[in-house]
């Protein structure tokens, strides 16, 4: 729980002393604080962290996310961390592990840290950081990029999967429970698509105009000039999903890939019938989320 620039981490530093236990680990003027190794592997796990992934830890401490994310996973990666005595300990555990090659650490601030490379994000840090962190996670990460934090959430981001589980090895806390929240970073699916299903006689022209809040989706949708009921409408990813129906009780099920201003899958007819469906956004509309201001959670009371 590290990485923070000195003027933030000032400010913050009395308050979590206030809280932590003196089993909390300190070094320097900032507290530092082990995430249990079967945390580890739980934020390694729900992530699916393969040998095709790029992890980018912020605020590595001893280095064992990036370090256990290379040795047991095939990944590779690396920890960005302010304390120097950390990251000089981060890469010789990497070397003593055998994946100095795959794990690197670093001394930096992590809001200057390049977060592009990343396919997996871990997180763990205060709630007041995790939101301030917000926007360069939707500025610089790519749409289907893990999110994995510890403790604390990302605020009105609904997770994607969240978890409790018993962490008897961790430093701080009564209860010796930890929090693991998986957040998959949405995909730009606002504004007005447009599609034609069949051909001929037997086409029909579909309309959807939509509008997005993280992975939520709200709208309308018309099908043959006749309005439907949109539901079930989301994003994971890339991956979009939404259910058209009618008052009948028709409905017609779509699930797709965004490819910029295309979206490509399939449709289920009322019937059971797959086709396949291909979409173009006629007028590009922008998520609620990418604009909106950051409210910090309200601070530990010191």
């Amino acid at each position: 729980m590290r990485g923070l620039p000195r003027a933030i981490r000032a400010g913050l530093a009395a308050a979590v002393l206030l809280a932590l236990p003196l089993s909390a680990q300190d070094y320097g003027d900032t507290p530092y604080v082990q995430t249990p190794k079967n945390v580890v592997e739980k934020m390694l796990e729900v992530a699916k962290v393969g040998s095709a992934d790029y992890v980018i830890d912020l605020g590595s401490g001893d280095g064992r996310m990036v370090i256990m994310a290379a040795k047991e996973r095939g990944a590779r990666g690396f920890g960005v961390d302010l304390d120097r005595k950390l990251v000089a300990l981060a890469n010789r555990n990497a070397r003593a592990a055998g994946v100095a090659d795959r794990a690197q650490f670093y001394e930096r601030n992590l809001y200057e840290t390049d977060l592009r490379p990343a396919s997996v994000l871990t997180i763990y840090l205060l709630p007041e950081v995790n939101m301030m962190l917000r926007p360069k996670l939707f500025k610089e990460l790519k749409p289907g990029t893990r999110v994995v934090t510890h403790d604390y959430d990302m605020g009105d981001w609904p997770p994607d999967l969240a978890l409790v589980m018993d962490a008897p090895d961790k430093p701080v806390g009564r209860d010796k429970k930890s929090k693991v929240f998986l957040y998959i970073v949405p995909g730009n699916a606002a504004g007005a698509w447009m599609w034609r299903v069949g051909s001929g006689v037997d086409a029909t022209d579909w309309r959807i105009a939509l509008k997005q809040n993280f992975q939520k989706l709200t709208g309308s949708v018309v099908r043959g000039g006749i309005p439907l009921k949109l539901q079930d409408a989301g994003l994971t990813g890339e991956q979009v999903h939404w259910v058209a129906a009618d008052d009948a009780g028709g409905r017609w099920t779509f699930d797709g890939k965004l490819f910029g201003n295309a979206i490509e899958g399939t449709m289920t007819t009322p019937g059971g019938e797959k086709r396949p469906w291909q979409a173009t956004r006629t007028e590009l509309g922008e998520p609620a989320h990418i604009n909106a201001p950051v409210i910090l959670p309200p601070q530990i009371p010191q």
